[in-house]
């Protein structure tokens, strides 16, 4: 058994151990959809090495007092975030009306309610997993509660907060552009936080092109 394999059995029995709800116990007794778990697999892990504040199948209700279901609740420290794993449908009309004005009423109630949204096409998970990686780095550094160390200067401190906002790699150009710094002195900033581990280099070997938020 992978790393990956082993680690999902403890989260998802963890969750089901931890469930006092049983309508949630029984949805996570059947396991995981297979859009969830490869998100999981190809995305998720990858990118943040743990499941930390991560509940699959989390249980809300609407202004209706109507159950519902997300596919992922990301919540650190009381924060609410929702990821849901969106499937292609050829036609419209195969989702159905019904389904359909369910489907917008959920999203604005979580909306509504607080809750920041992160809707993944499966397509994506499927084809474009880097992107989903480089969303979900965007995603979790809004939730980042954790201070900026008092021992990083201005600079680095800027920085991480830009990288944190960042729902891409960002070049050394981009960042001296917001700190209206020089290249050479962005560079500096730039390589102290990759050797504290704070920023990993996205692209590039010998000259490194690229950076982002370290999360794992």
């Amino acid at each position: 058994m992978g790393l990956f394999a082993r680690n999902y059995e403890e989260w998802l029995q963890r969750n089901i151990e931890e469930e006092k709800n049983p309508r949630r116990r029984e949805l996570l007794d059947r396991g995981l959809g297979h859009s969830s778990v490869e998100f999981l697999r190809s995305c998720w892990y990858p990118t943040v090495g743990n499941f930390d504040h991560l509940y699959p199948e989390w249980e809300v209700r609407d202004i209706y007092n109507s159950i519902r279901y997300l596919d992922l609740a990301y919540m650190p420290g009381g924060a609410k975030g929702c990821i849901e794993i969106q499937y292609f449908r050829s036609h419209a009309r195969d989702i159905g009306v019904t389904r359909f004005k369910d489907l917008c009423k959920k999203h604005s109630m979580l909306a509504l309610d607080d809750w920041t949204m992160l809707s993944i096409a499966y397509l994506s998970v499927t084809e474009e997993p880097e992107y989903c990686k480089q969303m979900i780095l965007a995603f979790i550094g809004k939730f980042i509660s954790t201070p900026i160390s008092s021992d990083l200067d201005w600079a680095e401190a800027e920085t991480l907060r830009f990288a944190r906002r960042q729902t891409r790699p960002f070049t050394a150009p981009e960042l001296a552009a917001h700190l209206r710094l020089s290249d050479r002195h962005t560079r500096r900033v730039l390589y102290r936080l990759v050797e504290r581990n704070l920023l990993r280099v996205a692209s590039g070997n010998q000259r490194y092109r690229t950076f982002q938020l370290r999360l794992a």
